[in-house]
């Protein structure tokens, strides 16, 4: 049974900030990581995508400027192996974690596929999307065309000269419906369940990440409402090409809205068409909530991720309702020497959250270590 006084599990953004700053603190952190390759976790992912942030850099070491102001996925897995081989992070690749749970005398065991690693302080950093959440709508199982989740999107290309349904507009359902129009897919129509806010990456000269920052300081409406006024002069009024109003803005409602990253153009081009909640599948295609039915080739299910905490931590106490930490990123929590990393649903930026929490819970498990 290995030993040692801190095993992160997980080996993405949040996980590696934390032993960069752990390793700020003189400690020396044994990472745990499923995957092959530090930053694959990036690597995998569509190939259009880019930063949205402008503070993406993790704890103690910035981000190369070569990058630009929003680094490519690629470039942002280049810069997590870099941080790793700059703190030298002690990084078991390939190793999937299957329980954490308590050891009995101060100590935890983390239950893995390289063995039972035994520890003072255990910081789950697995992130918030670890299973794909695809509705079990009716027809599902009698659906002829391809239906898959965004998590398995890489590329409009194969679905060239295609009629294509994206299920979902959060940040992932916008963007890939933007890649497909750009790609040549025939047809794209995006389902619409609760319309969300969209904001540009940039308004007039400022990224939206800065501009969030600043917002945040004002009451919640007030800064909801310089929002509106801003997105109406920066986009125009999108309901003139069939995007309902928002049905609520960031500041009350505490969640990200959709960043454009090309989406309003596709959308105004008339290549991208709005379509409202989808009701159940057909053989040939989608009935949606209007009645209205219509042939598609592909359906993409951009509906989100449970973080599958509950199978990881089987702690009374420790989760809500939702499978997500009760406790506040980079916080001590109630049972000592568990901490959580990654979680914060936050319009300042996840990686700047997770710059942020790093450096709180180095101080907290180097005070809670001695």
């Amino acid at each position: 049974m290995p030993e040692t006084d801190i095993v992160i599990v997980g080996g993405g953004a949040a996980g590696l900030s934390a032993a960069g700053a752990l390793r700020q603190r003189g400690r020396d952190p044994i990472v745990l990581d499923k995957l092959a390759r530090v930053g694959d976790v990036w690597a995998r992912r569509y190939d259009r995508l880019r930063l949205h942030t402008i503070d993406s850099s993790l704890a103690h070491f910035p981000i190369s400027p070569r990058y630009g102001k929003y680094p490519s996925k690629d470039e942002y897995a280049a810069y997590l192996r870099a941080y790793a081989n700059h703190f030298k992070l002690k990084i078991v690749a390939g190793c999937q974690v299957h329980q954490v749970r308590q050891g009995g005398g101060e100590r935890w065991l983390v239950e893995s596929d390289c063995g039972v690693w035994r520890c003072r302080a255990v910081v789950v950093a697995v992130g918030q999307y670890g299973i794909p959440l695809i509705p079990d709508w009716p027809g599902r199982a009698a659906y002829r065309g391809q239906l898959s989740h965004s998590a398995e999107y890489k590329s409009g290309k194969p679905y060239a000269g295609k009629r294509v349904l994206v299920v979902g507009i959060g940040n992932s359902g916008a963007e890939i419906a933007t890649d497909l129009a750009e790609q040549g897919a025939a047809f794209v129509a995006i389902s619409v369940r609760t319309p969300p806010p969209i904001v540009a990456r940039e308004s007039f000269g400022m990224p939206v990440q800065r501009s969030s920052q600043l917002l945040s300081l004002l009451p919640p409406k007030l800064a909801d409402r310089l929002v509106r006024a801003i997105t109406r002069l920066a986009l125009g009024d999108l309901t003139r090409y069939g995007m309902p109003p928002a049905a609520w803005w960031p500041y009350s409602a505490s969640s990200v809205p959709v960043i454009d990253v090309g989406f309003v153009d596709m959308l105004k081009r008339g290549q991208i068409h709005i379509r409202p909640q989808l009701d159940q599948l057909s053989e040939s295609g989608a009935i949606f909530a209007d009645g209205h039915a219509e042939p598609f080739d592909t359906v993409i299910a951009a509906t989100g991720f449970r973080a599958g905490l509950e199978q990881l931590i089987d702690l009374p106490g420790a989760l809500d309702s939702r499978g997500e930490p009760v406790f506040r990123s980079g916080h001590a929590t109630a049972f000592p020497g568990l901490y959580f990393i990654g979680y914060t649903h936050s319009l300042r930026g996840h990686l700047l959250e997770a710059n942020r929490a790093s450096r709180r819970l180095a101080k907290a498990i180097a005070q809670y270590l001695g």
